[in-house]
């Protein structure tokens, strides 16, 4: 994209994510590299407000709220050549009008994977010493356990099952890398020899769920993992097993894991439900052995800047003529989130 004049770009989001993906230091930067009005904000393309910025716009940096990059929303945008997505996943947001027309698409999915795995890293450490349970103990009883009811507990050689290599579950195998624990992968792009790189075990799937003390799940949301542990391979899991999933709600067969979950023989911690959120009467809002929190593990607050950072990284290597350091290429969205 070198040229004696700077790129255009153009603000395609949700206007309230702007100020914590894009402080003031960030946004200066930004305008060093390429004209943008940081007052234009599109959230539809075929607002007249928006139009003559959209019809000279060489980039589109896009984030949460963007509308669905199809055919009739790149009518407005004949120039584009590049999308610069200040978020994870590009799959709700690339049509196939995107690709066919051969723009660059980059996603901040690499900073993003950050935070999910540092809250599942804590997560995996605080199941291993059971705080969950006990919290809600303390809560009631007013005293800690005796020491017969704890000789299960600790993190000392714990199992850990991590299903899928992504760029999440690859950032917490490295966080992983310090602990006592003996971890297992499952990936079926991954062989063993680089399984053994990332300082896992390369295992089947069946084989993860049977022998894991903790199952935390880092696979994409696609046809072939839609409801991966069903009825039968939940069950695979050993009784006082804990699933943790920060990946989509639809990689488990939430009525299984329910069933699974009321009986009292799993623990879960679960960011993200399938519905999201559950309905109000879901008994997992009450289980002492389900801990639940409402899709937060990816960047919030303060985290939303390193996304933000990425965007206004890759633009200025567009800018200078180099291949975006975070390309999403058309092929690969058939196995990634």
């Amino acid at each position: 994209m070198p040229s004696a004049q700077p790129p255009r770009a153009v603000f395609a989001m949700d206007p309230v994510h702007l100020p914590l993906l894009f402080p003031a230091p960030l946004l200066a930067r930004l305008r060093q590299t390429a004209e943008i009005d940081p007052a234009l904000v599109v959230r539809d393309f075929a607002d007249p407000v928006a139009a003559s910025a959209l019809a000279t716009a060489d980039v589109l940096i896009t984030g949460w709220g963007c509308p669905h990059l199809d055919g009739d929303a790149l009518g407005a945008v004949p120039r584009l050549r590049a999308v610069l997505h200040a978020a994870g996943s590009v799959r709700p947001l690339a049509g196939e009008a995107l690709w066919e027309r051969g723009v660059t698409v980059s996603s901040a999915v690499a900073a993003n994977a950050v935070p999910v795995a540092e809250y599942t890293l804590a997560m995996i450490l605080l199941a291993g010493k059971d705080a969950f349970t006990h919290r809600e103990r303390y809560r009631r009883t007013h005293s800690g356990p005796a020491p017969a009811e704890t000789a299960a507990l600790g993190n000392a050689g714990r199992r850990i099952g991590v299903v899928g290599a992504s760029r999440v579950g690859r950032r917490l195998l490295e966080l992983l890398r310090p602990h006592d624990f003996e971890v297992l992968l499952h990936d079926p792009y991954v062989d063993a020899a680089e399984a053994a790189e990332l300082g896992a075990r390369l295992s089947s799937l069946e084989d993860l769920l049977r022998h894991s003390d903790i199952v935390s799940l880092h696979a994409p949301d696609i046809p072939e993992t839609h409801h991966m542990l069903d009825r039968a391979r939940l069950a695979l899991v050993r009784d006082g097993g804990v699933l943790i999933n920060t990946a989509r709600g639809a990689l488990v067969d939430h009525a299984a894991l329910t069933d699974e979950l009321v009986s009292g023989r799993l623990h879960a911690v679960l960011d993200v439900t399938d519905p999201e959120p559950l309905p109000a009467d879901s008994p997992l809002y009450r289980l002492p052995n389900v801990f639940l929190t409402p899709h937060i593990a990816g960047s919030l607050g303060n985290e939303l800047e390193r996304l933000g950072r990425v965007v206004v990284e890759e633009l200025e290597r567009l800018a200078s003529g180099l291949p975006p350091a975070h390309e999403v290429r058309h092929a690969d969205l058939a196995r990634v989130a």
